[in-house]
């Protein structure tokens, strides 16, 4: 048996999220019937994050086991004549037989999408959030930024969540203008359910003026959901990149550009 690690990309906003249902409309279901068709034997994927319905990705990477010869672009072309426009392959790698697409990762990052102007535009939906007033972006960068180290973020998780704890460490939290869109960046060793939408719709509500910086420090220490903003729309939501330690050697992920013009990776 062979271990063999891919890189996905998906228009999250055709499935009811990555995790297999019993109505096959998932991510991983699509995934799996058409490796099982180009392996012609049944295949179970790993992945490294599970993303909710409506949730895009474009560095998403699963592995699996199989005793199917095939070239590693072999499985790249195969594998994506037989997925729907909306899912694709962008790589493949044969990894060490213990690599773990999700227990291996040391870090995850997640992007999301805000479209800021007056109206909705049909050209994005289901591929970026939208408010309709000006944000003050500055001021929620400054507000990110106490999300930087190890917390408990209970305030920021769903109630759903079968995460074992809500402490998680942030890397990196960013908020930046392009133009009329507003783009959020943040990687984490690991994310409980919604935690990103939550933090952008919190971030949200101190663009609006509506709450001040010092805001965020204190959901993280009240650890209270009740007392955060609503979760945001998926649509904008992107799991952009997952890093793995050396000596895993996977290729990287397409750039943002890629989906969307104008947002380095």
């Amino acid at each position: 048996m062979t271990r063999i690690a891919l890189g996905i990309q998906y228009d999250g906003s055709h499935w009811h999220g990555w995790q297999s249902q019993p109505h096959g409309l998932t991510v991983q279901d699509v995934l799996e019937t058409a490796l099982a068709r180009f392996a012609d034997r049944p295949v179970r994927i790993a992945c490294a994050g599970r993303t909710d319905t409506g949730v895009h990705a474009l560095g998403q990477v699963v592995h699996f086991d199989t005793d199917a010869t095939r070239t590693l672009q072999g499985w790249v072309r195969g594998i994506n004549a037989l997925l729907p426009p909306s899912v694709a392959v962008t790589w493949s790698s044969a990894s060490y037989p213990s690599f773990d697409a999700r227990f291996d990762a040391i870090a995850r990052t997640y992007r999301y999408l805000l479209l800021v102007q007056p109206f909705r535009s049909p050209h994005w939906v289901g591929r970026a959030g939208w408010v309709h007033a000006a944000l003050d972006v500055a001021t929620m960068h400054r507000a990110a930024q106490s999300l930087l180290g190890t917390h408990d973020f209970s305030a920021f998780r769903s109630a759903e969540c079968q995460a074992k704890s809500p402490v998680k460490s942030m890397i990196e939290a960013s908020v930046q203008a392009h133009g009329d869109f507003v783009l959020f960046t943040f990687k984490a060793s690991a994310f409980v359910q919604h935690m990103v939408r939550n933090l952008v719709g919190a971030l949200v509500a101190i663009g609006r003026g509506g709450k001040d910086v010092a805001w965020i420090g204190e959901l993280l220490e009240g650890r209270d959901r009740t007392r955060s903003a609503p979760t945001f729309m998926p649509d904008g939501l992107y799991l952009a990149k997952v890093d793995y330690r050396e000596p895993i050697a996977l290729p990287g992920p397409v750039s943002f550009a890629a989906i969307h013009a104008g947002f380095d990776a």
